[in-house]
């Protein structure tokens, strides 16, 4: 009885919240959630039989926690997840509130969430996950954690706080020195993709630099050993190499795929079955805007979301049918325009429209690479009729490339607002 008021105020506020905003309401539900139930958040958390597990690191974390989700589920277990990928502490209070009964109380074996990496390393001081899974170190929101180092810092903590041990990306040195300057953390074992593999990428993965000498890179239990296109082979260390259909093209999501793999092996232990997992994964569209395909208006259109240099090059350096109409969309989240500047942009032979909040510096640094541009449309919604109103391509499909801020905002403008599109 203790939480039901809460949780009845909580509901109200979300109905009201989506029928002002479809497709909205969580948030604000979460935030009054988390002021008047303060105790709900470790109270769920702390319920499930099986534990916390905790995914988190600079990129990956919803696909990887969708993936892992998935595999874990089709064994046999019932999963908590925060669906909607919001990943700070009131999306935490916006899922149970989704996912409750009136008294606060979930069923299920084990909970599984994605967290931003700061919320992350507050959330251990009061919940100790059973199991964390860190993904990486990225330079990734300098305007708010300032240096790569305060994220490993972060990380650590997280680290540290596992009962049962941790599964880190060997590829990523940052993780490698977290580890060595760390104290207490145990039980690690380390996923990552082949260096014949890494070799034939660019620009490689992206992650962020040590500035330290490099330490020799750990032996994987989790390896992806091969890719074209879609389809991902991995080694699964005990001699069992498995072939899956990722759910998008790219090195990135081929290691949240072998992260999510070494995830479920680690939980599952004895009951995972490598052949199930990849028939999971084979099988799994992508997580909304992941390089994820739309019908809109009666044509296939290609959303594509960047948020940091790393995904932004990593997804141009995948656009391998080279799009014949393209809409380009900045938005808000955007905070230091900056690091646009950082991204090879030679892959992307054009933008028909631009748009978003920061529109005027993502038109001149097209304009700067001598990328043709179409028209620059500040407002968002003659953007979207400037842009859906060109005729059909003659091949593939349109592609949309945008920020987070303006991922949301379209996906509302074009009426994908049913909970069910970012479930998982």
């Amino acid at each position: 009885m203790l939480y039901l008021p809460a949780i009845v105020i909580g509901r109200l506020v979300r109905y009201a919240v989506r029928l002002v905003r479809p497709g909205g309401g969580s948030a604000l539900p979460g935030l009054v959630l988390r002021k008047i139930a303060p105790g709900l958040l470790r109270k769920t958390l702390s319920s499930f039989k099986q534990g916390l597990v905790i995914i988190t690191g600079s990129a990956g974390k919803s696909t990887t926690t969708k993936m892992a989700v998935a595999i874990v589920r089709a064994h046999g277990l019932q999963v908590f997840t925060n669906p909607s990928t919001a990943n700070i502490e009131q999306g935490f209070y916006a899922a149970i509130l989704e996912r409750s009964n009136l008294f606060g109380k979930i069923t299920g074996d084990i909970a599984i969430l994605e967290m931003d990496e700061a919320h992350a390393a507050a959330i251990v001081k009061r919940i100790k996950p059973r199991f964390a899974t860190i993904l990486n170190v990225l330079e990734d929101q300098l305007d708010r954690f300032g240096d790569p180092v305060n994220v490993r810092n972060d990380l650590a903590k997280v680290s540290e706080a596992a009962t049962n041990g941790v599964a880190l990306n060997a590829d990523d040195q940052n993780l490698l020195w977290m580890l060595a300057e760390g104290n207490g953390v145990s039980n690690v074992s380390w996923f990552g993709i082949d260096e014949s593999v890494l070799s034939t990428a660019r620009k490689g993965l992206g992650t962020a630099p040590t500035y330290l000498f490099e330490l020799e890179r750990p032996e994987t239990q989790t390896t992806g050993v091969a890719i074209d296109g879609l389809q991902l082979q991995v080694s699964l260390g005990s001699g069992q190499v498995v072939q899956a259909t990722m759910p998008s093209r790219g090195l990135h999501f081929a290691v949240d795929a072998v992260a999510a793999l070494e995830t479920a092996r680690r939980l599952l232990g004895t009951l995972f079955d490598g052949e199930l997992a990849a028939k999971v994964l084979s099988e799994l569209p992508p997580v909304f805007a992941r390089g994820e395909l739309k019908e809109v208006n009666g044509e296939m259109v290609e959303f594509i979301l960047v948020q940091n240099p790393p995904s932004f090059q990593l997804n141009l350096d995948n656009l391998t049918t080279k799009p014949e109409q393209i809409m380009f969309a900045v938005g808000t989240d955007v905070h230091d325009p900056s690091w646009l500047w950082t991204v090879d942009l030679k892959n992307l032979t054009h933008a028909d429209v631009v748009t978003g909040y920061n529109h005027a510096e993502a038109a001149l640094l097209l304009a700067y690479n001598e990328i043709p541009v179409g028209s620059v449309i500040g407002d968002l919604d003659d953007a979207l009729s400037t842009f859906f109103g060109l005729p059909k391509p003659s091949r593939g499909y349109k592609t949309v490339i945008f920020s987070a801020d303006s991922m949301r905002r379209i996906r509302r403008a074009l009426g994908f607002t049913d909970p069910e599109d970012v479930e998982r």
